[in-house]
């Protein structure tokens, strides 16, 4: 069994034993940790915080410990039952709440559950404040009010409309021209809250035809549920049998996104962040950030209009950061992860949809005319394990020195960008290992750097 503790909640399974995975008693330890950090942020204030949860299996259960954990801190609770990610978050502001907690294992498979934590502008803690919530929760130091004191409950489960009216209000959302192309579109949802919201969200962009995998929000994923191309065979065989114009594919809280080509071919989930950006940029001029980690692409396309781009830690907290200090227009995360400011600083799988039916109607193109008019980039993906007692830290360090004379960044591991390409190496919180991205131009470059790095590091 598993529990990770990090800055932006705690995940883990559920069952088995206190302190080694989601039990009850975790739940309740953290959910107080985090209403008592939220009240020492908000003094001589009776605090409010929303509550909202994907449709996993023990999402109730969790959302019922958490709410009356909140309330017997003294905290009112807006539950707003199941709703995305960017559901709960865009909910902190709108309904001026002080916080938010999200419910949500993201992609992780139906034995995992977590407690995503928000500050009062419905965005992740930063790192000073999470860490202050996993001290809180280690010394125990909770307080619990009397009964006059006890926090009160509004169920609130209509926010999703809400959320959706926000994305059709956007300049820069065109539902006439995306009505006028006759869309038939095929999604698919996991078996989550996509489920629930895409559907809505579809037919008020003006589709009508849409052909619906997975929709039905039992929290039974009918394969695993990260949007990556070797799950999406049902939905590219659906492409071609329904002969749809494009298909979408969600994580299970729907912060995430996938496009699938009208030929069932995967348009590429580090490409949803570029052809969004290409469209917004088109009509709104500005710049642009995504980790760096993320494809080059995104910073050919914003230098195509004349602006630039910049790179920021791994981390929708770290990326959401850069993009305030530069005023960013648009950015986000390669696996998927679109944020545009305008509407609220989260990854927003919707107004990714949005955005990108918009600029599919304006262009004319098929889908996967759209995805070859932009850079072709290939990323490899590895790690390295490192034996007990090395510091990854002075393995970086010594690469370096040897690499000093290329372009470096080390605001998050080490980023060495070469003329052929760049590798970004990165150790992790949680395990004894190094992750190493390599991209290239041509797929076998960018498996040649990554080895090549991986080589050097068994030799330090």
């Amino acid at each position: 069994m598993t529990l990770i503790k990090s800055i932006s909640g705690i995940r883990g399974t559920i069952g088995g034993n206190v302190s080694e995975s989601l039990t009850p008693i975790d739940i309740v330890k953290f959910s107080a940790a985090y209403a008592e950090w939220l009240k020492g942020q908000n003094p001589n204030k009776k605090c409010k915080v929303a509550v909202g949860r994907d449709a996993r299996i023990s999402g109730e259960m969790v959302s019922n410990i958490v709410i009356g954990t909140l309330m017997g801190c003294g905290v009112d609770v807006i539950n707003l039952g199941l709703a995305t990610t960017p559901t709960v978050e865009m909910a902190v502001t709108g309904l001026e709440a002080d916080g938010g907690l999200i419910l949500t294992a993201s992609h992780n498979p139906r034995q995992w559950n977590a407690l995503k934590l928000l500050n009062g502008k419905g965005e992740f803690l930063s790192d000073e404040h999470g860490k202050k919530v996993l001290e809180i929760a280690e010394n125990g130091t909770f307080t619990f009010p009397e009964i006059d004191h006890i926090g009160d409950l509004v169920d609130e489960y209509s926010y999703i409309d809400e959320h959706i009216n926000k994305i059709i209000e956007l300049d820069l959302v065109d539902c006439k021209a995306i009505a006028k192309a006759n869309f038939k579109v095929a999604i698919d949802c996991v078996n989550s809250v996509g489920g629930i919201v895409l559907p809505r969200l579809l037919n008020a962009l003006g589709v009508i035809d849409i052909v619906e995998l997975y929709t039905d929000p039992t929290g039974e994923f009918p394969h695993n549920p990260e949007p990556l191309p070797e799950h999406l065979g049902d939905i590219s065989k659906a492409m071609i049998e329904h002969k749809a114009d494009v298909g979408f594919v969600v994580d299970p809280d729907v912060d995430r996104l996938a496009i699938v080509n009208e030929d069932g071919s995967m348009f590429g989930e580090e490409y949803t962040l570029v052809a969004v950006a290409d469209y917004v940029l088109s009509i709104k001029k500005g710049n642009t950030v995504s980790n760096l980690s993320s494809t080059a692409a995104l910073r050919d396309v914003t230098h195509k209009y004349g602006k630039e781009y910049y790179a920021s830690a791994v981390g929708e907290v770290n990326v959401v950061t850069k993009m305030k200090a530069v005023n960013a227009v648009i950015g986000g995360e390669g696996n998927g992860g679109v944020i545009l400011p305008e509407l609220h600083y989260g990854r927003d799988s919707l107004v990714g949809i949005a955005l990108f039916l918009s600029h599919l109607a304006k262009t004319g193109k098929k889908c996967s005319e759209v995805r070859k008019s932009y850079p072709d980039y290939h990323i490899s993906k590895n790690k390295i394990e490192l034996k007990t007692g090395i510091n990854p830290d002075n393995i970086l360090k010594v690469l370096a020195e040897e690499f000093k004379t290329y372009p470096l960044n080390q605001e998050d591991g080490l980023r060495i960008d070469f003329e052929e390409g760049w590798v970004h190496m990165r150790k992790s919180n949680t395990e004894p290992i190094i992750r190493i991205y390599s991209e290239s131009r041509n797929p076998a470059k960018a498996d040649e750097l990554a080895k090549s790095m991986m080589e050097k590091i068994k030799k330090i």
